[in-house]
């Protein structure tokens, strides 16, 4: 939504959940007092020094829906589709002729007449749309309909008698998904010979006509395979989201890549290399399986790792391939490479990465590694509200982006660059290292088998680059079994041996589990690095899911070689090594896990796979909706790493004594204490149950009771709160909440009052009668001051208007970045910033020296809807609680003739 703004004459931040949100609209400069901007569309953007923003056209204000995904013809056109109903195309007005708008043309495709004014589509509904081939393919995401009866799938639209007008259409594959984890973008491979289409999680794999990525993919997780309690991806299994490469015609399907959550587009960059932006699952945040938002590259066969819930796996799965860099939270929408712009060469080099959550492109900056790549990121543009959607360089070498998405309002922007530095196209061929031709090399064995495959790949199985490895063992997994498996289970050298055991695993048969598993105990693990370590653990871990637990010998073998190394010297290690031992049953598992989970301090309770570009409590202020989660879990995150080994430990069916369960089950009590993504209730108590389920049936009662099950609602989902909004809430608009409140505030309900003031979080930020929290202000007066229009007109639309005394301040660094929080003081050389309103005495400090200017951001940090959960009555209870200042002698507690209380 983009709103206006006037002089402040009403201050009102309502309650904690409506501190997070801040935008660039109307900021204004702290020192120069700038009257507001009158172009909040442009203003509310962060653009780097020498950029120039221009607005182009607002579909939705025109009726038009909200635009997902564009591409340029080959007149340079731009086509674009609404994410439900058209396509649309437009001529873009040259750079510099002022404030033209585009030439628009709806296009109405195959049955649909050139005029008609039904609303019925004949083609849209696309998440990915590429001019290519004379042809423009269109990856449609829906379900069928009346308006649009073309389910999911790729199509293919041509002209066939020369009117300019698609005709035809083509159904190249039909898939089966939608939403928006279904089929998504389109690219043109770097020769022009071919397209790439990338799909979500929820997009089936179809029968595919070749696999770089050999298709004998599980769950292969000893960690217990709980899924989400609020039944997200329940039904979804290996291997996730998906990368296929196609011919032009559609007849030859060849998946590329897997393991991905969410991806939803990606780039070729200048060395012709696959860059996706992977998603993350914000509701597992504080756990031990989340992985951030995180930047892919995406080889030839690559596999990431994407299991449902606690399935995830681990970046250190030796099976499947790191981040090259960890974003943070977000929602990754467009990715494209800045190749063509008439920018600086640094930005014509750079892949351009769409955060829709919370309005960020990032311009993420390549340097090759080995065979692979380490990356930065800085934020290129930013705004809020700024759902990005899709985004390309154009004809013209200027940057286009939209905004929209789930029917918000749609925009279109074109960034030209108009600093002194250099637009000459960067021509330089990117050098290329060795590692990176040896990876080539190796991948050209992925696919049918090849002569000479096994001898070329398998001495590169214990190359030093991860990369490598993981391209010679997928070149080695293409070939027969039959002509390594020998190889396999004689190799000496430990790497090439537990890579080989990675293959076997994936191909073997269940009669040389002990075999292998040997194989695999008789490696001396104190001469390898940790990296290493954690790979024979690994494959050990692969020869238990693919071919059963070790029984007999090599069930005391294997405790014998691995219970004397636990507890290891890092985090990550003891994860592996209590995840298989306890799966054994292993000797006094129990009591050393225990007083691992004891250990509050211990090293792996940061993010997943490491530090993110963007931490958390920057993205606080930056959107209304995801921004107060954020906040509540930042305020008290869990422990992950004993989240960790507490939820291991729940699939543990002997060695327990009555002190150990007291120590375990007590630990649950104190977890649900801790604030997490909106899943983490549920999976600590589907943990916990996984754990009763092991105790005798005449303790049940007592470790239930022990573990919080008294803390817990009948779901299992959420805590027990003193009230919960019973609804069913609306859409308030402010005529209608006046209308309501208006009719009769008498014989209220003082409690109810209160408690629904308290269920939304007011009082952590508001005081009442000396009460609550100081982040805004004092309420106690409220009903003497302001009308019943005044304080809902407050809460619906908070910003309307914005005291100084409680707007966020947004830094502007030297380096491109931004900050965003409440300034609370300053020195000499720095300012000392709040970003949380649930935790405002954590202060981050900002050097003055790396400021390059602070604006107020005239968005208030109140979000609108609150009152959205409530229905009449318990609005008018609100209302009436919030007049009386917390007076229940107030005179809106008392009760007159024909006045029904609570009614």
């Amino acid at each position: 939504m983009i709103f206006s703004f006037r002089p402040a004459k009403l201050v009102f931040a309502f309650s904690a959940l409506t501190l997070v949100g801040a935008s660039w609209v109307g900021m204004q400069g702290v020192e120069s007092g700038r009257p507001a901007p009158e172009n909040p569309k442009i203003d509310k953007l962060k653009l780097l020094p020498g950029f120039k923003a221009e607005h182009l056209y607002s579909p939705s204000e025109n009726g038009q829906g909200s635009w997902v995904s564009m591409t340029f013809d080959d007149k340079g056109r731009m086509i674009t589709s609404d994410q439900y109903g058209f396509l649309y195309r437009l001529e873009m007005p040259p750079i510099g002729s002022g404030n033209q708008q585009p030439k628009i043309e709806k296009l109405t495709v195959g049955e649909v007449t050139p005029g008609d004014t039904t609303q019925k589509v004949g083609m849209g509904y696309a998440q990915g749309l590429l001019y290519a081939f004379n042809s423009l393919y269109v990856m449609v995401n829906n379900r069928e309909n009346k308006n649009f009866e073309k389910g999911s799938g790729l199509y293919r639209l041509q002209d066939t008698n020369g009117d300019d007008q698609y005709d035809k259409i083509t159904l190249l594959k039909s898939l089966k998904g939608e939403g928006e984890h279904g089929p998504h973008s389109i690219v043109l491979s770097p020769d022009k010979k071919s397209l790439y289409v990338m799909c979500g999680n929820f997009t089936d794999v179809p029968k595919l006509d070749a696999y770089r990525l050999p298709p004998v993919w599980q769950e292969d997780n000893l960690f217990p395979a709980i899924k989400d309690p609020r039944g997200h991806a329940t039904d979804r299994m290996a291997p996730g989201g998906w990368l296929a490469k196609i011919d032009p015609e559609g007849q030859k399907w060849e998946l590329m890549g897997a393991g991905f959550r969410n991806t939803f587009d990606f780039a070729f960059n200048d060395a012709g290399d696959v860059i996706g932006y992977d998603s993350d699952m914000e509701w597992d945040f504080g756990l031990p399986w989340y992985k951030p938002t995180r930047i892919c590259h995406i080889t030839s066969g690559a596999e990431f790792g994407w299991r449902t819930a606690a399935s995830n796996w681990s970046p250190s799965f030796g099976d499947c391939l790191p981040a090259v860099l960890n974003m943070g939270q977000g929602s990754p929408t467009g990715v494209f490479a800045g190749r063509g712009a008439r920018f600086s060469q640094k930005y014509q080099k750079a892949i351009y990465a769409f955060d829709w959550s919370f309005g960020i492109i990032y311009a993420v900056h390549l340097q090759p590694k080995g065979a692979s790549y380490s990356a930065t990121a800085e934020e290129f543009i930013s705004g809020s509200p700024l759902p990005l959607t899709d985004g390309l360089i154009g004809p013209d070498g200027a940057m286009y982006f939209l905004t929209g998405g789930r029917r918000l309002e749609s925009d279109l922007y074109r960034i030209t660059y108009t600093g002194t530095e250099s637009v000459a196209p960067a021509t330089q061929a990117p050098a290329l290292t060795a590692e990176h031709q040896l990876r080539t090399k190796l991948e050209q064995y992925h696919g049918e088998p090849m002569a000479g495959a096994v001898e070329a790949a398998w001495p590169h199985l214990n190359h030093p680059d991860r990369f490598v490895r993981y391209a010679a063992r997928i070149a080695v997994e293409h070939q027969p079994v039959s002509q390594w498996q020998q190889k396999a289970l004689a190799e000496t050298d430990p790497v090439r041996l537990t890579q080989a055991m990675y293959a076997l695993a994936h191909h073997g048969k269940p009669e040389q589990k002990s075999q292998m598993l040997n194989a695999l105990l008789n490696v001396k693990l104190d001469p390898l690095t940790e990296e290493q370590q954690l790979d024979v653990l690994r494959a050990i871990e692969l020869v238990y899911t693919r071919m059963g637990l070790p029984e007999g010998a090599d069930r005391t073998k294997a405790i014998a070689v691995l219970n004397p190394r636990y507890p290891a010297k890092s985090a990550t290690l003891n994860r592996a090594y209590s995840k298989l031992l306890i799966s054994m049953e292993a000797p006094t598992v129990i009591e050393r896990t225990l007083t691992l989970l004891a250990m509050k301090n211990e090293d792996g309770t940061g993010p997943v796979g490491g530090e993110t570009v963007t931490a958390s409590s920057d993205l606080i202020l930056r959107n209304p909706q995801y921004g107060l989660d954020i906040a509540k879990m930042l305020e008290k995150l869990p422990p992950a790493q004993q989240t960790y080994y507490a939820t291991m430990l729940s699939s543990a069916k002997t060695g327990w004594t009555p002190e150990l369960r007291d120590r375990y089950f007590k630990w649950f009590a104190d977890a649900f204490g801790y604030q997490g993504g909106r899943s983490y209730i549920g999976f600590i108590d589907k943990a916990r149950k996984l754990a009763l389920a092991h105790v005798p049936k005449e303790q049940f009662e007592r470790y239930n009771k022990l573990s919080g099950a008294d803390l817990l609602t009948n779901s299992g989902n959420d805590l027990a709160m003193g009230y919960t909004p019973k609804g069913p809430g609306r859409n308030w608009k402010l005529e209608n909440a006046v209308a309501v409140v208006d009719s009769g505030l008498t014989g209220r309900d003082y409690d109810t009052g209160k408690k629904i003031y308290s269920a939304i979080l007011c009082s952590r930020c508001h005081s009442m009668r000396g009460e609550g929290g100081d982040i805004g202000p004092d309420l106690t007066q409220l009903g003497t001051r302001f009308s019943n229009k005044d304080m809902l007109e407050a809460i619906i639309i908070p910003d309307k208007t914005v005291s100084d005394q409680y707007a966020s301040t947004i830094f502007l660094l030297k380096n491109g970045q931004s900050v965003l929080g409440r300034l609370v003081n300053e020195d000499k050389t720095s300012y000392s910033i709040s970003q949380n309103p649930f935790a405002p005495d954590q202060l981050r400090k900002i050097p003055k020296k790396d400021v390059a200017s602070k604006k107020y951001s005239t968005v208030s940090i109140m979000l609108p809807g609150l009152i959205n959960s409530l229905n009449p009555n318990e609005l008018k209870d609100l209302i009436a609680y919030l007049k009386s200042g917390g007076n229940q002698e107030h005179e809106v507690y008392k009760a007159t003739s024909g006045a029904a209380k609570g009614k």
